[in-house]
């Protein structure tokens, strides 16, 4: 496609936000290739103040988030739609529009029609995506009996939240895409939960993405029993077990040839190179992976190269190097194997010190010969040799 097809693309972007007696919200996120946005994701929407109603944007630079609020004919989305963002999302209150920008700058469209309250309070909460009385939520144990969210559960309320503000977004770019085929009753998307525990999020994709209509077959694996026995006792009494059932399994060794969509939380240690390796092998089509304790790359780091070991020295920062190491060279080895990879904050660090997801789309493009060349000097130099690397059949 030309560039004036993605220009046209963009001023149909423009004419839809300006539309601010309809407009609910935009998100700008994601980055082009040989681009460099300015922020990691930039969200916007319409309030009422004093004098009349503007436009608020807010940025986040990974520690705090910074809203300003612009008068409509002054806000710049003209620009920040063209400074390099790769995902354009509108949502009006009749309709939405998802615009993704391939690595040739081509753009991909994709117009729905659906329904939407526009929320103008300035200080409004966050719309939730999970109303705490929803039965599943009483059923596994984040809401109590008279659905409100238990107070030693509102960190996982609120992971299992931002989980699916991550999912639904990439899942429908990934759709509009071709990525994964679009699914039907008889062919619905498949999701599997690798490592899936108490099964929050299990039971959360199945219910949310149900509601939206998109049909769904979602599998939970966990290695123990008592698990698979009780979230499969729930499914049986929320009346869902036609559509998501539980596996008493190892990751490794799990039954299961193959799913559209993995999703892994916080899946400890090696566990996370179990459930990337898993979709690796099983071509999965997209991942979204919490990585959790990091021991396996930690515990090689006996050889440190200078001047590194200016960080190493201080046992808390070479843990976190060593965090940063392992998932640098999970997120090599999976673009090693036609995934396009990216490390995202997924939720605010004063609700887990682990938050940080690797969002990966299988494209199926060949990576720059040089990208194999980086991991191998990446080996060389720190003398480890990942978990990850020999459970990837590649």
């Amino acid at each position: 496609m030309s560039d004036s097809t993605l220009e046209d693309a963009l001023l149909e972007c423009e004419t839809l936000f300006y539309r601010t007696d309809s407009l609910v919200r935009v998100v700008l996120s994601g980055r082009r290739r040989n681009m460099q946005t300015p922020y990691e994701r930039i969200d916007m929407r319409p309030i009422a103040l004093k004098d009349g109603l503007h436009i608020q944007v807010s940025h986040s630079d990974g520690r705090q988030m910074t809203t300003k609020n612009y008068k409509p004919q002054e806000a710049p989305f003209s620009e920040l739609i063209r400074s390099g963002y790769a995902n354009v999302l509108l949502e009006l209150t009749d309709s939405s529009l998802s615009l993704r920008i391939t690595k040739k700058g081509e753009p991909l469209i994709h117009r729905e029609q659906s329904q939407r309250e526009q929320v103008l309070a300035h200080d409004r909460s966050k719309e939730r995506l999970l109303d705490p009385s929803d039965p599943f939520l009483i059923a596994v144990g984040i809401s109590d009996a008279s659905g409100k969210v238990k107070p030693s559960k509102t960190d996982k309320y609120l992971q299992v939240e931002e989980f699916l503000r991550l999912l639904v977004p990439t899942l429908t770019s990934a759709l509009a895409a071709g990525h994964i085929e679009q699914p039907t009753e008889e062919d619905p998307l498949s999701i599997v939960d690798l490592g899936c525990g108490h099964a929050y999020l299990t039971f959360a994709a199945h219910q949310y993405l149900h509601s939206q209509g998109l049909p769904v077959r979602v599998i939970g694996i966990d290695i123990r029993s008592s698990a698979r026995d009780r979230n499969n006792e729930i499914a049986r009494q929320l009346g869902i077990s036609h559509s998501i059932d539980f596996r008493a399994e190892e990751i490794a060794d799990t039954t299961l040839k193959g799913a559209d969509v993995a999703i892994a939380l916080h899946a400890c240690d090696t566990a996370t190179d179990d459930a990337i390796a898993w979709a690796i092998n099983s071509d999965a089509r997209l991942a979204l992976i919490a990585p959790c304790c990091h021991h396996d790359i930690q515990a090689q780091m006996n050889e440190i190269p200078e001047p590194w070991t200016l960080i190493t020295r201080n046992g808390i920062m070479k843990e976190r190097l060593g965090d940063l190491l392992t998932d640098a060279l999970r997120m090599q080895i999976m673009k090693l194997n036609g995934y396009r990879v990216e490390a995202i904050e997924f939720i605010g660090g004063e609700h887990t010190p682990r938050n940080l997801m690797i969002r990966a789309v299988k494209t199926g493009a060949q990576p720059d010969p040089s990208e194999e060349g980086k991991y191998q000097e990446m080996l060389s130099l720190w003398k480890v040799k990942p978990a990850l690397a020999s459970l990837v059949s590649r």
